[in-house]
C-alpha cells in the first residue's frame, strides 16, 4: 500500500529503526531518534544497493517519488544511481577544493621544492605576488570553469595600468598553473593557449650599463666618495669586481667564503640556473672583503639590511645609491656590472669567452660542454679575475686612454 503524507508526518519514533514502504523500492526510515530518511532499493547485476534521496519534510512524498523515478530511469539506462550521486558529489567536493587560488598556491608549493631547479626565494615572491593579483578576479572559480576571456579580463587589468611587463609574465604563471591543472588530471586543456598576442608587447629594454672605459673609470672613483653608508660604498666597489648578480652579491654568506684561498662558493640555490657557481677574488677584491667581515662579523649575511641583521640588505640598496651619485638608471645599474665585464672582458680579445661566458654562470645547454668547461677554464679564470681587478685600478687613476696589457704578458 503507497505511503500517504499523513502517515508519514504522523510516524512515532521506536526503540530501533523500522520502515514505512511506499512502491517500487521506495520507503521512509523513521529512526529511533524521530529522523525520517527517503532511501531507494534497487538491484545492480543482482546486488541489494540503497540510494539516499534526503530527509523528511524537506523533501516531501511527491518530490521523493520523482526522485525515485529519475532514479529508475538511469537503473532502465544501466547506470547505478548511487554511484552517479557518488560521482556528483565528488565532483562538487572537487569544484570547492580546485579553485584557480588553490591550484595555484599548490603549483607555487612544489616549484618552490621543485627537484634541481627549484624556484630562488626571490623568484617564488615575485611569482607568488603576480598570482595573487588575479584572485580578485578569477581566485574562487573552479578551475574547471574558467574560459579565456576570464584570464584575459583578469591579465587586462594589470595592462591598462601599463604595466605591460608584469601583465606577460601574469599571464605565462597563469597558463603554467593551467597545465599543472591539466597534468593532475583536474583540467582538460589550458583555456590560455590561444591567447598569444592578445597583450600589447612591452618594449625590450637592457640594463643600463657603462662600457666606455673612461665613463666606468668615472664610476669607480665616484664610488670610492660615496657618502652614504659605508656597507653600501663597500658592496659597490665589490660589485664591478666579482660582476655577479645582484640578488647573489645580496645573500652572500661569511660561510661561503675562504678569504686565505680568495674563494666564493654561491650555492646552488641561490644561482639562476640552480648550479653552484664558484667565484675566483682577486686580491683587492679579497682586501674589501675583509673590510666588511669587520664591520660585519663571522657569520650570516655579508650585507646584512640596516634592519635587521637575520635578513640581506634591500634589492633597491645599490640602484638607489647609484641614483644618489648622479646615474640614471638608463646609464648604470647594479646589474649593469655585469655587461661592463662582459663587454669590456670580451673587447680585450685576452680571454677565452667560454671563460668569460663560466665567470658570468651564464646556462650551458650542452650538459658535456658545461662539465668540460667548469674545469678547463678555471685556472683562467682565476687569472682573470685578477687581471680584471688590475685593470679596473688602471680605470680609477683616470687615465684618458687605458691600453689593453700586450697580450702575449704572463697571467
Amino acid at each position: 500500500m503507497a505511503l500517504t503524507d499523513i502517515a508519514i508526518r504522523t510516524a512515532k519514533a521506536g526503540p530501533k529503526d523500522y520502515k514505512l514502504a511506499d512502491s517500487g523500492g521506495l520507503y521512509v526510515l523513521v529512526t529511533p531518534a524521530g529522523g525520517k530518511l527517503w532511501r531507494l532499493k534497487f538491484r545492480v547485476d543482482g546486488k541489494e544497493r540503497k540510494l539516499t534521496i534526503g530527509r523528511y519534510p524537506d523533501i516531501g512524498l511527491g518530490e521523493a517519488r520523482k526522485r525515485r523515478d529519475a532514479a529508475r530511469e538511469q537503473l532502465a539506462m544501466g547506470s547505478d544511481p548511487a554511484r552517479e550521486k557518488q560521482h556528483k558529489k565528488i565532483q562538487a567536493q572537487l569544484a570547492v577544493e580546485n579553485t584557480f587560488a588553490a591550484i595555484s598556491g599548490e603549483y607555487c608549493a612544489k616549484r618552490k621544492r621543485d627537484g634541481q631547479k627549484p624556484w630562488a626565494p626571490s623568484t617564488a615572491i615575485r611569482c607568488e605576488f603576480l598570482l595573487l593579483r588575479l584572485n580578485a578576479s578569477i581566485g574562487r572559480l573552479s578551475i574547471a570553469e574558467i574560459e579565456p576571456a576570464d584570464v584575459l579580463a583578469a591579465v587586462r587589468k594589470i595592462e591598462t595600468k601599463g604595466k605591460l611587463e608584469s601583465a606577460r609574465r601574469t599571464l605565462q604563471l597563469a597558463s603554467a598553473v593551467f597545465r599543472y591543472a591539466v597534468a593532475t588530471a583536474r583540467l582538460g586543456s589550458d583555456p590560455t593557449r590561444d591567447l598569444k598576442g592578445a597583450l600589447t608587447s612591452p618594449t625590450v629594454t637592457h640594463y643600463g650599463a657603462l662600457t666606455d672605459p673612461k665613463r666606468v673609470g668615472e664610476l669607480l672613483r665616484a664610488i670610492d666618495d660615496y657618502d652614504g653608508s659605508g656597507i653600501t660604498r663597500l658592496a659597490l666597489q665589490i660589485a664591478p669586481h666579482v660582476f655577479v648578480r645582484p640578488g647573489e652579491l645580496r645573500h652572500a654568506e661569511w660561510s661561503e667564503f675562504d678569504l686565505d684561498a680568495g674563494l666564493w662558493t654561491i650555492p646552488a640555490g641561490k644561482m639562476k640556473m640552480r648550479k653552484a657557481h664558484s667565484v675566483p677574488l682577486s686580491s683587492q677584491t679579497v682586501a674589501l672583503f675583509r673590510e666588511v667581515h669587520a664591520a660585519t662579523g663571522a657569520s650570516g649575511f655579508v650585507f646584512p639590511s640596516i634592519r635587521t641583521r637575520t635578513r640581506p640588505m634591500s634589492e633597491n640598496t645599490l640602484n638607489a645609491a647609484l641614483r644618489r651619485l648622479g646615474y640614471s638608471s638608463e646609464e648604470m645599474t647594479a646589474h649593469g656590472f655585469r655587461a661592463t665585464a662582459s663587454t669590456l672582458l670580451n673587447e680585450s680579445g685576452r680571454w677565452n669567452p667560454d671563460a668569460i661566458e663560466r665567470a658570468l654562470a651564464h646556462g650551458e645547454s650542452d650538459k658535456v660542454r658545461a662539465a668540460y668547461h667548469r674545469g678547463a677554464h678555471w685556472n683562467e679564470r682565476v687569472g682573470m679575475a685578477q687581471w680584471w681587478s688590475d685593470y679596473l685600478d688602471q680605470l680609477r687613476k683616470g687615465a684618458d686612454i687605458v691600453p689593453w696589457p700586450n697580450k702575449n704578458a704572463a697571467v
